[in-house]
């Protein structure tokens, strides 16, 4: 046994060792990313460094870093494992269904068999365990009766303050109608629904569809770095995950931060 781990040892030590190991940790453990866009401020801005836990959801097909080529270039499989599922407010990190080299981080809304649209910009779930269930879970909720069916408004602001609409984007035909208003649709079987915190400036579902379950790559762990848009370092934001971020302190600053840096901002991201 003390002979195996003097030899584990020596090769953890070697280049080669050290590349394994390297690679075993971004494939199956974490993976850093870097946020380059504004769609999930103010939970997560643009310039935050994070680690993706990449076991929260079971192990996705590994490739390799940068050249997002997979290590079976034979196969057209996402998904090495099968593991836990997103739940409802969860922020996860994801392969674009459009193009899946590319990466993007958005908030699950709606799960396989929900129902959701939206209205005046304010999004409406009926969650699939139904009437009743809403009733007991969501008693202090804005609730809309259509069709029979119960539909909560706006489930997620509440527990997660970074979710918010921009004054400025109105339906005023310059901006896609789908900010505003989005017909009612069923999530489909191991598909989710994902939407941006900053809720008219987000590329998202309401644009292309759900996510199959098979394009999940994991959930921001914690950001070990972070630095604005003038080369400014945000030490209060280092070793903090997304739950603490959603602190009064952090999301106050992160929306002072926005109001001050995107007053003539009207793109999508």
């Amino acid at each position: 046994m003390l002979e195996n781990l003097k030899k584990l040892y020596k090769f953890s030590n070697s280049w080669t060792g050290t590349v394994v190991i390297v690679l075993f940790v971004i494939f199956f453990i974490a993976q850093a990313f870097r946020i380059p866009s504004g769609s999930m401020k103010d939970s997560l801005l643009v310039g935050d460094h994070l680690f993706a836990k990449k076991f929260a959801y079971g192990i996705s097909m590994p490739h390799i870093p940068f050249l997002e080529v997979s290590i079976m270039p034979w196969s057209d499989k996402l998904r090495l494992l099968d593991g836990d599922t997103p739940k409802r407010g969860d922020i996860v990190i994801f392969r674009y269904p459009g193009n899946i080299k590319q990466h993007f981080v958005k908030r699950c809304v709606a799960l396989p068999g929900d129902e959701l649209f939206v209205a005046k910009k304010n999004l409406f779930v009926h969650f699939k365990e139904g009437n009743e269930w809403i009733k007991e879970h969501y008693k202090n909720f804005d609730i809309a009766i259509l069709d029979g069916k119960l539909w909560v408004k706006n489930p997620y602001m509440k527990k997660h303050p970074g979710i918010h609409h921009d004054d400025k984007i109105v339906n005023n035909g310059r901006y896609p109608l789908q900010l505003f208003y989005f017909n009612p649709v069923k999530v489909e079987k191991d598909h989710y629904f994902m939407m941006g915190d900053n809720r008219d400036h987000s590329n998202d579902s309401r644009f292309w569809g759900s996510v199959p379950y098979d394009n999940i790559e994991g959930t921001p762990w914690f950001i070990y770095f972070s630095i604005d848009k003038n080369w400014e370092i945000r030490w209060d934001r280092m070793g903090k995950t997304p739950t603490d971020l959603e602190a009064s302190p952090y999301i106050d600053k992160a929306r002072e931060e926005r109001i001050r840096t995107d007053k003539d901002y009207h793109g999508i991201s």
